[in-house]
């Protein structure tokens, strides 16, 4: 019988890649992003942001406090790799959002498992931020394809369960020619999972598109059904379950991301009912992986590794990000 041993939380954005120095650069790309949100979930525009920002922002983008943090983010990260290998597993479910990178207007699935027997990886040029040439490449992507082993009996078990708890769920077994994973697994592979490949499911949650986005609590929902999947499989196997993406952006909300965290600590699905659907629009949408991962692990104890606001302009436009463990 499989068992559930670990849960694990960790950011995935490019500013866990950059340089200090690139910050910068990149808030100054926010004056022409498309998807800021103000505190309240209104769209606005970074014109719109600045108004409205305190003077203490100011504060926030210093040099030092920014290294500070770019620090605290590669602690972060090394501490969600090293509890994933300390717990020994032999299979990773990941929860994971796409930017249009696989699914798109043509079909846009709230749930779906892949189950393939190889996760492609393929290069996509289009989603390489913008740098200054004097800056730090991004250590997001690799140059060339790779492939990557599925649990694809968990898998397709995984789907044969979830539709038996009332769950429809889409499942791949293949993508499109020149169609590989989405960057929220990619960032998984790149950062966490650098001291041997462990074979994963990844089970993609649409967070970003309305009008089918699952709500926080049926996200839990899904992570509690995701749990009882793996725990009726018959294979002998440790497994963790991950959720990447998050925390609050691309503007800074930490009251937000407070609450959020109070939420899965509390292992409470009414906690994640509660959560303001207005203000889980653009990037703050993410913590929909998260509740995910909450639910799957409301037997276990959430310990955060750290969380960390990264403001990068004057506007307060950043992400937080966060790194966590169930136990």
């Amino acid at each position: 019988m499989a068992n559930v041993v670990l849960g694990l939380g960790c950011s995935h954005s490019p500013m866990l890649n950059m340089e200090p120095e690139a910050w910068i650069v990149r808030g100054q790309h926010d004056r022409n992003n498309k998807f800021l949100r103000d505190a309240e979930g209104n769209e606005c525009t970074y014109e719109d942001l600045l108004r409205a920002a305190s003077p203490s922002v100011m504060k926030e983008i210093t040099m030092d406090k920014i290294a500070e943090r770019h620090e605290a983010n590669q602690r972060g990260i090394d501490s969600v790799r090293k509890a994933l290998y300390d717990a020994k597993v032999d299979i990773l479910v990941m929860f994971g959002d796409d930017h249009m990178e696989v699914f798109n207007n043509e079909i846009m699935p709230p749930v779906a498992v892949y189950w393939g027997e190889k996760f492609p990886y393929v290069q996509y040029g289009i989603l390489k931020w913008p740098y200054e040439p004097n800056l730090k490449p991004d250590l997001w992507y690799w140059d060339e394809a790779r492939e990557f082993p599925v649990a694809s009996d968990l898998g397709r078990h995984l789907i044969e369960s979830l539709m038996h708890d009332n769950f429809d769920v889409s499942h791949s077994k293949s993508y499109r020619s020149g169609i590989g994973m989405s960057h929220s697994y990619a960032f998984v592979y790149r950062r966490v999972m650098t001291e041997g490949v462990i074979p994963t499911v990844p089970i993609h949650l649409n967070t970003y598109f309305p009008p089918n986005q699952p709500t926080p609590e049926r996200c839990y929902r899904l992570g509690q059904a995701v749990r009882r999947a793996i725990e009726s499989w018959t294979g002998d196997a440790r497994v963790a379950v991950l959720g990447s993406g998050g925390l609050s952006h691309f503007v800074v909300d930490e009251d937000l991301d407070h609450k959020f965290l109070s939420a899965l600590k509390s292992n409470s699905i009414e906690s994640h009912a509660a959560l303001p659907l207005k203000k889980l629009n653009s990037g703050n949408s993410e913590l929909r992986n998260w509740s995910a991962v909450a639910g799957a692990m409301e037997h276990l104890d959430m310990q955060l590794f750290d969380y960390v606001p990264c403001y990068r302009s004057p506007a307060g436009t950043g992400c937080a990000m966060a790194f966590a463990q169930w136990i």
